[in-house]
């Protein structure tokens, strides 16, 4: 599937402690597949694999404000890395600061000034994703989990138990596999379902909506109801290190 039709992945530099902490959370919940970076020159390698990303950087930190500059500039000029699209953060709200970087260097996606507040700074990077269209055609974020031996589950049904390592997991559902088919029709209701996400517990109602075309061990369930708010939590956590894993080998 190609990247546009994926959606965008989402890079921060050098982030503040107020987007870890704070800001990601609104960013996952909204279904933007977000990653840190702490190492720029890690950053350009990353950037050359993935062409059609979106960078926010904390030019607060990492380098020098003139060697900032210098790097945009490097990224911009690079065949590999013109396309990325590029936002800047700082506590700076100098305003010809702002207008180096907006009209001179020509970043496309903004400078947040977070002095502003969280709520504030969430909102225009949000809307900035929205306008560069960041999450492509896909609606949830998944992550792919299937060799992971720590991310199970299990349920009970008229009875019987159930244990399955899942495959892949979003906010809306989970494909999972089991050692052998399960006795359970389509678009049965399974109440109480315990994920284990690396020593993380979330509990969920789902729907069993079908068995994948290529394995009759595997089926794909649907939360139903939406997940409590907490639990949600506990699952865009887990995608969001889940997939940071797979950038931290670069």
């Amino acid at each position: 599937m190609s990247e546009s039709t994926d959606g965008k992945k989402i890079f921060f530099l050098y982030p503040q402690s107020v987007i870890r902490d704070e800001l990601i959370s609104s960013l996952l919940i909204n279904e933007y597949e977000v990653y840190f970076l702490n190492d720029h020159i890690k950053a350009t390698r990353i950037f050359k694999r993935f062409k059609n990303s979106i960078c926010f950087i904390n030019i607060d930190d990492g380098l020098k404000e003139t060697e900032w500059e210098q790097y945009i500039k490097s990224l911009k000029i690079n065949k590999e890395t013109a396309e990325v699209q590029i936002g800047i953060l700082s506590y700076n709200n100098d305003p010809e600061l702002m207008q180096k970087y907006l009209m001179d260097l020509g970043v496309g996606c903004g400078f947040i000034q977070l002095k502003i507040g969280v709520k504030q700074s969430t909102d225009i990077i949000l809307k900035v994703l929205e306008a560069n269209e960041a999450k492509g055609r896909r609606k949830f974020v998944r992550a792919n989990c299937e060799k992971d031996q720590r991310v199970v589950m299990n349920f009970g049904y008229k009875e019987s138990s159930y244990e399955g390592s899942i495959i892949d997991i979003s906010s809306v559902g989970i494909a999972c596999e089991f050692p052998e088919p399960i006795p359970i029709e389509n678009k049965s209701v399974i109440p109480k379902i315990q994920l284990n996400l690396r020593g993380s517990l979330v509990q969920a109602d789902a729907i069993i909506l079908s068995r994948r075309y290529d394995s009759d061990k595997i089926i794909v369930m649907v939360f139903n109801p939406r997940p409590k708010e907490l639990e949600l939590e506990k699952i865009h956590n887990f995608i969001h290190k889940t997939l940071q894993k797979t950038i931290d080998i670069y």
